[in-house]
This record gives C-alpha cells, sequence and structure tokens, in this order.
C-alpha cells in the first residue's frame, strides 16, 4: 500500500529534472532571457522540494490553517500568476514606449534625410 506514494514522489523529481533540464536548455539555446527563468527556476525548485518533503504541504497548510492541503498549491500558482503578468505588463507597457520613440526617431531622420536630399 505504501509503493503508491513512492512512485508518484519519484515521478515528480523526476519530471521537476526534466523541466529545469528544459529551462536550462532554452536558457543556453538563447531562447529564454535569464531573468524570465529565474522565476521558472524557482518554480521547480519549489516542485521539487514538495517531491521531496513529503509531510511538507500538509505541516504548511496545518501551520496556516487550511483545511485542504492541495488548494494551497492552487492559491500559490494563482498568486505567482498574477505576479508574473503584471510583470509582462509593465515589461510590454516600457517596450511598446520605446517602440513608439524608435519610429519617432525614424521619421525624424527620414524627414532631415530627405529635405537634405
Amino acid at each position: 500500500m505504501e509503493i503508491l506514494p513512492y512512485k508518484i514522489q519519484i515521478a515528480s523529481i523526476f519530471g521537476s529534472l526534466i523541466f529545469m533540464f528544459f529551462i536550462f536548455r532554452l536558457i543556453v539555446k538563447g531562447k529564454l532571457r535569464e531573468e524570465y527563468a529565474i522565476v521558472w527556476l524557482i518554480c521547480t525548485l519549489i516542485l521539487m522540494l514538495f517531491a521531496f518533503w513529503r509531510n511538507g504541504l500538509e505541516i504548511i497548510a496545518r501551520m496556516l490553517g487550511v483545511y485542504y492541503a492541495p488548494s494551497i498549491i492552487f492559491l500559490g500558482a494563482i498568486f505567482a500568476i498574477i505576479i508574473f503578468l503584471v510583470h509582462l505588463s509593465v515589461v510590454n507597457s516600457k517596450l511598446q514606449k520605446q517602440i513608439k520613440e524608435l519610429a519617432q526617431e525614424l521619421a525624424i531622420l527620414k524627414n532631415k534625410k530627405e529635405n537634405n536630399s
């Protein structure tokens, strides 16, 4: 009866290691910037922590007064997603401003070039 939890634990550890390897490959290939990779690596380390520390989720749930321990995972995931979306919105706004400024500078340079010709 105790074999199933160990199989799940081993599968969780193995899955976390594969995901971490995938993130490192994306960094090395230049497809994922380091600032975004940190978020994914932290998430992977949290998954590995709970994969090794089997009763950790129940202990944390008891400390926080949560009745159903897996709900903490969903709460944490929703919180992390909201923070990440706000960060991406800030980055997107910054990039849009830079694109607008570059387009304006390009238009000024084209205008100067046409007037000099």
